[in-house]
């Protein structure tokens, strides 16, 4: 007598249910070309969407040997693609990223994204304020201020700027003045936590302003003016005035 799983399993082929195992034979088979298995090893590592030429600078490849692998994952669904126009003349660049239900290989869990999202709940549940928000992501900022400090000397705009870019935010800099001095505003044309974000502002932007603010006070170099969150504007937006070299 036929187990209740093999009733269901035995003797099933491709041909047989062509409509479930397509799409996963066309991922493994897209993932089978090394080339293609490094660069989705490049995105997958990657907290924020990654041009063509990015991915070909890293991999030490020509372009045009990049593109038509990128096309082919995206065909079968494990990319996604954006068009982003900010500083470029004539076509705007592609970015490409992992689709939402592309396989991580283990290097981002999905169970971390379900963990950040019961822990917001749990956080908001308790009464947690933008305030007790902001105090958390200083103590966050602060540490990161101290290995950037350790790292080099560089001064606080582009440590700030390289730590935001290593996270995700894919940061846009207008500096106005000159010897160090004068304004800087840094925008956050990507945000990795975009979904909770909008979910609950207050405790997720307040976790990002709070680093932005223990990064820059522990760095010294500079002062934040203003942080503009996602209720504000978009892109989100941090002000920081400048001390002179």
């Amino acid at each position: 007598m036929k187990t209740r799983r093999q009733r269901y399993t035995a003797g099933v082929t491709e041909a047989d249910n062509p409509r479930l195992s397509a799409p996963r034979l066309a991922v493994l088979k897209a993932l089978g070309d090394n080339t293609r298995y490094a660069i989705y090893l490049e995105l997958a590592r990657s907290p924020r969407a990654l041009a063509t030429a990015e991915i070909a600078e890293t991999l030490d490849l020509h372009p045009n040997t990049v593109r038509p692998h990128l096309e082919r994952m995206r065909e079968v669904g494990l990319l996604d693609i954006e068009t982003d126009a900010r500083g470029t003349v004539g076509r705007p660049q592609h970015r490409y990223s992992l689709a939402v239900e592309a396989p991580s290989l283990g290097l981002e869990p999905a169970t971390f994204r379900l963990l950040a999202r019961m822990l917001l709940r749990v956080a908001a549940a308790g009464g947690m304020g933008t305030d007790e928000a902001i105090d958390a992501g200083r103590d966050q900022g602060q540490a990161d201020a101290e290995l950037a400090i350790a790292a080099g000397d560089v001064p606080c705009l582009a440590g700030l700027v390289a730590r935001l870019d290593e996270l995700g935010f894919d940061p846009a800099v207008a500096v106005d003045g000159e010897s160090g001095g004068g304004t800087a505003k840094v925008a956050f044309t990507h945000c990795p936590f975009r979904e909770l974000a909008e979910a609950n502002p207050e405790i997720v932007c307040g976790l990002h302003q709070g680093l932005v603010e223990g990064f820059v006070v522990t760095f010294g170099g500079a002062e934040v003016d203003g942080f503009h969150p996602l209720t504000d504007r978009t892109p989100c937006q941090v002000d920081l005035a400048l001390s002179p070299s």
